[in-house]
């Protein structure tokens, strides 16, 4: 497994890059990658989300996407994550989903953290707020989407929406929580996390033209 890190992108190039390895993965041309980045300000509506979700979004774009789960916020001091993975069995979901939400809790536990799962509340959770959201899709036993992992990302942008359609939880973040962490530390230590879960041995880090990928950043 090969981590390629693609920097701050839009959210439409990033599923854009997801599509093309979603296909290469299923075709044998690629290895499985782990797609690491931070998105510009977004809202993305999944396919279960609940209407009134999203309440006001200001100068925030909103992007309906092929993800499972409801309506969350992506941008900049937050890492995303993005496992394009051959599945084993891909009737196993929740047992991938599982190997997310532990590399999460790893990495909350490596900065003194006592991140854990909710029973019927998707993510990684520190108290009531939630610290990491988790999404995914399964297509030609390839897995896309994954997760989200706030580390300083602007709180006050999570107002525009009922995240992950939970009115009564609230959102946190490393910063918030007093831990002072850059975005490429913290990347650095989820994709190490995420290869011990997965059990995949990660083989190095590159970049999207060194697979092949497009390498223009969009707004």
């Amino acid at each position: 497994m090969i981590a390629v890190d693609c920097g701050r992108i839009g959210y439409e190039q990033g599923l854009a890059l997801q599509q093309e390895l979603v296909a290469r993965r299923g075709a044998g041309e690629v290895d499985d990658v782990l797609v690491v980045c931070e998105h510009e300000r977004v809202y993305t509506v999944g396919r279960g989300a609940g209407t009134g979700n999203v309440r006001h979004v200001g100068d925030i774009r909103v992007v309906r996407t092929d993800r499972g789960g409801d309506v969350t916020y992506h941008g900049p001091g937050q890492v995303v994550v993005y496992p394009i993975i051959r599945l084993t069995d891909p009737r196993q979901v929740r047992t991938y989903v599982g190997a997310l939400e532990r590399a999460c809790i790893a990495v909350a536990a490596d900065y003194g953290l006592a991140a854990s799962t909710v029973d019927g509340r998707p993510g990684v959770w520190v108290g009531n707020d939630k610290l990491a959201a988790i999404g995914v899709r399964i297509r030609r036993d390839a897995t896309s989407h994954g997760l989200a992992f706030n580390v300083a990302p602007d709180l006050d942008d999570y107002t525009g929406i009922v995240a992950c359609g939970l009115a009564d939880a609230g959102v946190c973040s490393l910063a918030s929580l007093g831990v002072a962490a850059s975005p490429s530390e913290v990347a650095s230590r989820l994709v190490d996390a995420l290869s011990r879960t997965l059990a995949r041995p990660l083989t190095g880090w590159t970049t999207p033209a060194g697979l092949g990928l497009p390498t223009r950043r969009a707004a």
